[in-house]
């Protein structure tokens, strides 16, 4: 439903008033940095030698919705068509989009051995390493081999704090985070703890090495001396671990605004306990945002982090749009960081009060109950995923929007930024059509420009399942493909309304074209009783397209047809554009194959990089001729040597691909 506007006096009078109260951070002004220690610090014991935690039983809990205010005017209700609505799909339901790995992640049922009682929602959420996917859901953690096969759990989430004391120890709150940092091969992982004092505690911890079940270092930061840190969501970047957090009363639960912050990573990946926080509060008039969580190449040093906040009348805000912050943050002197809002960018109109006046509270309808779910509405959905390609930086995220008279659909955007500043490049609405709702989103773009989403389906006569869809970067602007099944659920949930509360698209940072995604889902109808589905996910799958012996086709070939198939394209086939295709083996021990292909003659060349940006290597293959370059025969190679000769240790490494005028990044990972 989308709130009209009777034109009078009295309501211009306040939509002023609003226009300048909910907006005080104008374009470059500047706020106030708050600058702290981290509050409690300890090495944990490696995860996989603690002794299981007992049960503590109880009964089973709903964690309430924290929703934003809604501050919309009280009119006459209209019903409104997004005009970003896809309407028409290409071709067959995600064509040749495999479903690589699936496996069950954990279940209410952990919860119930570990913890004592059951919880809802499990705030579905995961990533994916050169070795391990870690999930960490509400309110266990568990590390998983690229198999499925569980290494290590479930235990419960405050396990990740012994040894720290405090709240972060003793309290097993939730809505955790778990992302794998590729720039340092570690794991960073979140949560906050809320202590009956009313103190809001964000705990972190960071692995001491590239294996999840090992020690890790452990840090708890306070937030709020009397409000509670809801929503937290982190990410990524080369100087700092950022994090937003929707604020409330932790005895009125009224909403106080949103308080942003950046946690020193550089001293957090190595334990060194003076770690800091820097931090900004943005006033109750601001809404929920994301920080941007990097995927592939980091960006140049210096680069602040983009943060990106959901705007719309019905919270007071002029009009729908998205806006862009950048946190800059100074760690030498970080009084001197900043948080300053450099772009308003509007988008088609949407509508995100679903079921009546709220944000979809109790909204969505399951086969065989009367029971509803949450859609959750009123903020943009985890994550928001950043991507550095050289000659332009992106990010992909979405929200859930009323597609028509109550069906729940997925807005879905991506922002360019080309050496001027953020744009709005594409957006559109996915909704799978019928009476089937599409919400509880995750986005992510692969190192070829495909994106896929990830979401929750539901109707009246559909058990919940999961869905994916998604688009090759040589598609339509503003077009996904028709969606597909991921998972078929088999049972709705009874007896409470919370559902997901977020979920996680990552992509495999071995090849970076693989999407790993987990939600949840019920095998069996009942309360309290979740289950959680992790997969991998390649859209393509084609078959190769070889040529016969001694025949060179003479056609030429779009990239697309054979990178979204994950498979190569033949010798003697000419490519439509120069193109790097990644290196394989990866991981790798001790050497791998670069390949590529070139559209027109060029000169060719490959720089290699460790982790922090140091020279290791040149490969100079000079003059080449157009084709493909993809078999040991062709391919550059490197033995996983220096310039001197010498073996290089294993890790994460970046490699910058030349050919004339083109120029991208990739990166390898050497396991020993």
């Amino acid at each position: 439903m989308k709130f009209s506007v009777v034109q009078n006096v009295g309501i211009s009078i306040l939509i002023l008033f609003l226009a300048i109260s909910v907006f005080p951070q104008q374009l470059g002004a500047q706020l106030t940095a708050r600058v702290s220690r981290a509050g409690a610090f300890a090495v944990t014991p490696p995860l996989r030698d603690l002794k299981p935690s007992r049960p503590q039983p109880g009964p089973s809990r709903e964690i309430p919705l924290r929703t934003l205010p809604l501050r919309a005017m009280p009119n006459v209700l209209e019903e409104e068509r997004d005009a970003a609505l896809q309407k028409e799909f290409r071709g067959a339901p995600m064509p040749g989009a495999p479903i690589i790995t699936s496996f069950e992640g954990q279940s209410d049922d952990d919860n119930q051995a570990v913890i004592g009682f059951r919880v809802v929602p499990p705030d579905t959420n995961g990533d994916i390493g050169p070795n391990h996917y870690v999930q960490w859901i509400n309110l266990v953690f568990s590390v998983y081999d690229r198999a499925g096969t569980q290494l290590l759990g479930p235990i419960a989430g405050n396990r990740l704090f012994t040894g720290l004391g405090g709240p972060c120890e003793t309290q097993n709150s939730g809505d955790p985070i778990v992302l794998y940092d590729p720039l340092a091969d570690r794991w960073m992982a979140s949560q906050f703890a809320l202590p009956p004092n009313g103190q809001g505690w964000e705990c972190i911890a960071v692995s001491q090495t590239p294996d999840p079940t090992g020690a890790w270092f452990a840090y708890g930061f306070k937030i709020s001396n009397n409000e509670l840190n809801d929503y937290p969501k982190l990410g990524v970047w080369e100087d700092g671990y950022y994090a937003s957090f929707n604020m409330f009363n932790s005895f009125t639960f009224a909403f106080t605004g949103v308080v942003v912050a950046a946690f020193e990573r550089d001293k957090m990946r190595v334990g060194d306990p003076t770690a800091q926080m820097v931090s900004f509060r943005l006033p109750p008039t601001s809404n929920s945002m994301l920080p941007a969580d990097l995927d592939g190449s980091a960006p140049p040093l210096g680069t602040p982090n983009p943060f990106v906040e959901l705007q719309f009348p019905e919270s007071g805000f002029p009009q729908d749009a998205l806006g862009v912050s950048e946190f800059a943050v100074d760690w030498v002197t970080p009084a001197n960081s900043t948080f300053t809002l450099v772009a308003t960018l509007p988008t088609t109109p949407f509508d995100p009060v679903l079921c009546g006046t709220s944000f979809g509270n109790n909204c969505i309808p399951q086969k065989g109950t009367s029971q509803k779910l949450d859609a959750i509405s009123d903020r943009l959905m985890h994550r928001l995923q950043f991507r550095d390609f050289g000659t332009h930086q992106t990010l992909v995220t979405n929200h859930t929007v009323d597609v028509s008279s109550n069906l729940a659909g997925i807005r879905w955007y991506e922002l360019r930024n080309s050496g001027s500043g953020w744009s709005l490049f594409q957006q559109g609405t996915y909704s799978p059509g019928g009476t089937i709702h599409a919400w509880m989103g995750s986005v992510a773009m692969s190192g070829n420009g495909t994106i896929l989403l990830g979401f929750s389906g539901s109707s009246s006569t559909r058990f919940p399942f999961i869905g994916i869809t998604g688009r090759a970067a040589s598609d339509p602007l503003g077009t996904l493909r028709k969606g597909m099944v991921a998972f078929e659920g088999t049972g709705s949930q009874t007896g409470a309304s919370r559902w997901g509360d977020y979920s996680m698209m990552a992509v495999d940072p071995t090849d970076d074209r693989t999407f790993w995604y987990t939600q949840e889902y019920y095998q069996t109808t009942g309360s309290f009783d979740f289950n959680t589905r992790i997969l991998s996910i390649q859209i393509g799958g084609a078959a190769p397209i070889s040529a016969a012996p001694g025949v060179t086709p003479q056609v030429k070939i779009s990239p697309e047809t054979r990178l979204n198939a994950g498979v190569p394209m033949e010798v003697g086939v000419i490519p439509a554009e120069t193109r790097l295709l990644g290196n394989h083996p990866n991981p790798f021990n001790p050497e791998t194959w670069l390949s590529y292909q070139l559209a027109h003659p060029a000169p060719v060349s490959i720089q290699i990089y460790d982790a922090r940006g140091h020279h290791i290597r040149i490969l100079d293959l000079g003059l080449q001729v157009p084709g493909v370059y993809w078999d040991k025969s062709r391919a550059a190679h490197w033995d996983g040597r220096n310039q001197q000769g010498e073996m290089v240790p294993g890790g994460l490494y970046f490699y910058t691909f030349k050919a004339g005028e083109f120029q991208t990044t990739g990166k390898m990972v050497i396991v020993k």
